[in-house]
């Protein structure tokens, strides 16, 4: 077994290190809106969700070399909302088109060939083209060293495809196709699902006493 000392690496060693073990990791593309209306498009996948009493999301948020605040940190910190959209695998060119570079005035929505659609509570739109989307409104930030933000957003509305979640709410996966972030470059797709069940006490005892007789 390796055992590494975090503290003796640079962060680019400790990024990779993390994010090469902690996978697959679900993948929000988040659509924001400058106080001047400017629409943004960035993917996260320092993201996932953590409550649902309250409803609650969170963003692991990445300032430039600089440490001055990308878009949509910046749109966020004007407005307050922003909506999660979820990644398939539809959307997935799309998706890492958003991730570029582009100068302020470029949009990455038009960019990646996206078209946006009305929320209901917020006033950042979502990507029409997501299989599900989350209008949220930041609860809190906190800021970890210059380069970092945890971001909890509370999920005020969702947005499903149809197809892909029924009016019992369950997920047909097959039809959700979501795709996952590894590393590097490298993305997974969930075809090979499988299922545990949950096992009460008194059935785990009663299989280990099983085992004793049998």
């Amino acid at each position: 077994m390796r055992s590494i000392a975090l503290d003796t690496l640079p962060d680019d060693r400790v990024y990779k290190i993390l994010c090469s073990l902690v996978i697959p990791r679900p993948i929000a593309l988040v659509s924001s809106m400058s106080a001047k209306g400017e629409v943004n498009a960035a993917p996260f996948s320092f993201f996932n969700v953590f409550s649902e009493a309250p409803p609650l999301v969170v963003l692991g948020l990445q300032h430039k070399p600089d440490h001055s605040a990308k878009d949509t940190t910046l749109n966020i910190q004007e407005t307050g909302e922003f909506v999660v959209n979820l990644v398939d695998e539809a959307l997935a060119e799309a998706m890492n088109i958003c991730a570029t570079d582009f100068p302020a005035e470029v949009s990455e929505i038009a960019a990646a060939g996206l078209t946006t659609a009305a929320s209901t509570l917020v006033k950042p739109p979502r990507i029409a083209e997501a299989p599900a989307a989350l209008e949220c409104r930041r609860e809190v930030s906190l800021a970890f060293g210059p380069q970092r933000e945890l971001l909890v957003g509370r999920v005020m509305h969702v947005h499903v495809r149809e197809d892909v979640m029924n009016e019992r709410f369950d997920v047909d996966i097959e039809a959700y196709k979501p795709i996952g972030r590894l590393y590097g470059n490298l993305y997974t797709r969930q075809h090979d699902v499988f299922a545990l069940n949950r096992v009460s006490y008194a059935d785990w005892q009663a299989s280990q006493a099983n085992k004793r007789t049998g």
